[in-house]
């Protein structure tokens, strides 16, 4: 590991606001915002968000400045990208967001039934071989997950670059009988855009997939989520097409 990387990896674990896979925080992120701020400034129930696979923090962070009366928590595996919202947020005073070092699929380990408002994933690895398809973040593997906290009508966002990982959700979406609240392939073309949506990530700014076009999707996990119709789905994965920009992407993985 780099002297860069380590020197990160220490200053995390003096961070107030980064917590390394934390044990017995079910139900008590309320309590830890409240600690983070001072006594008596914040109510008692306050929303909770996450940000998935949150590299640098962006979002979590770009979050917590739009709105000071909601808590926010970025989660990913990478503590050296995670010190730089933590330090961030830790510069700008943000009391209200914080982030947890773990794999995604250990998620539902921290947060208690209903514990969670709203989900956000924001150009995650879009895992193109149709062989890696279990890995992607919208896969019903991981919504299983994600339903163990959520609340009732809580929303699950998507804001990717990949057409291949968009087409894939909508797929599961309606395999799933998922609510589809929005959606939409061109996201910057919309007349009205949601301004949470604007907040843009280092790998927006990539453009990777170089499709000159940001993909957004809403929907609810508010279905049982069947394992039989895992199969199906492997096999729609097939049919989903790959364009070149994909393409070009995927050998750039290897």
């Amino acid at each position: 590991m780099g002297q860069k990387k380590l020197i990160k990896f220490a200053a995390i674990k003096e961070y107030t606001n980064v917590l390394e896979y934390p044990e017995n925080m079910k139900g008590q992120w309320q309590s830890f915002f409240a600690q983070q701020m001072e006594a008596g400034t914040i109510p008692t129930s306050r929303p909770l968000n996450l940000e998935l696979a949150c590299g640098r923090g962006e979002y979590a962070v770009g979050m917590a400045r739009m709105f000071p009366d909601q808590n926010f928590i970025g989660i990913d595996i990478k503590g050296n990208r995670i010190w730089k919202g933590a330090t961030i947020a830790n510069k700008e005073g943000l009391k209200n967001v914080a982030f947890v070092r773990s794999q995604i699929e250990q998620v539902n380990q921290y947060f208690a039934a209903e514990e969670v408002n709203e989900i956000w994933i924001t150009f995650p690895d879009p895992q193109l071989r149709a062989s890696k398809a279990k890995k992607r973040l919208t896969h019903p593997k991981f919504l299983r997950v994600y339903q163990a906290f959520l609340k009732k009508g809580g929303i699950v966002h998507l804001k990717t670059d990949s057409p291949n990982l968009y087409l894939f959700t909508l797929k599961v979406i309606e395999l799933y009988g998922l609510t589809l609240i929005y959606e939409t392939n061109n996201l910057y073309a919309q007349k009205e855009i949601d301004p949470r949506c604007l907040i843009k990530t280092y790998y927006e700014g990539l453009d990777i997939a170089q499709s000159n076009q940001i993909h957004y999707i809403q929907f609810n996990i508010d279905q049982a989520l069947p394992l039989e119709k895992d199969e199906i789905l492997k096999e729609l994965v097939k049919e989903i097409p790959m364009d070149a920009g994909e393409l070009k992407r995927m050998e750039s993985y290897e």
